[in-house]
């Protein structure tokens, strides 16, 4: 059973920044398809980004248009760690934050595409 854990979440002025973390337990954390979403409050579960498992060619990552070039995806396959790095960081991206993985190479932004999800973790931007 594929396990995951949040955790970087927290109360931020905007503008400003935080690195989510996504621990992954498994043994072949680097076939696995990794992806944030969130949810603010009233609203549905929404893709962030995307990082694709690992192949001969590396690594493909994917990101929502809200959030791309502010959000930088990244995974650490040391410590089978997947992060978020949220800079910039607006009142409308206050939301829970979830990882998910999927038990292939390829990441989709489609929710339901993905086996296994985190707890999540709150992100709060104050204005």
């Amino acid at each position: 059973q594929v396990q995951l854990v949040e955790s970087g979440g927290g109360l931020v002025q905007a503008g400003g920044s935080l690195r989510l973390s996504c621990a992954v337990s498994g043994r072949t954390f680097n076939r696995y398809a990794v992806g944030w979403f969130r949810q603010a409050p009233g609203k549905e579960r929404e893709f962030v980004a995307y990082v694709s498992g690992i192949n001969w060619r590396g690594s493909t990552t994917s990101y929502a248009d809200s959030v791309k070039g502010r959000f930088t995806i990244s995974r650490d396959n040391a410590k089978n760690t997947v992060f978020l790095q949220m800079n910039t960081l607006k009142p409308e991206d206050t939301a829970v934050y979830y990882c998910a993985a999927r038990n292939t190479l390829v990441a989709t932004t489609i929710l339901g595409d993905y086996d296994y999800w985190g707890q999540g973790t709150q992100v709060t931007v104050s204005s």
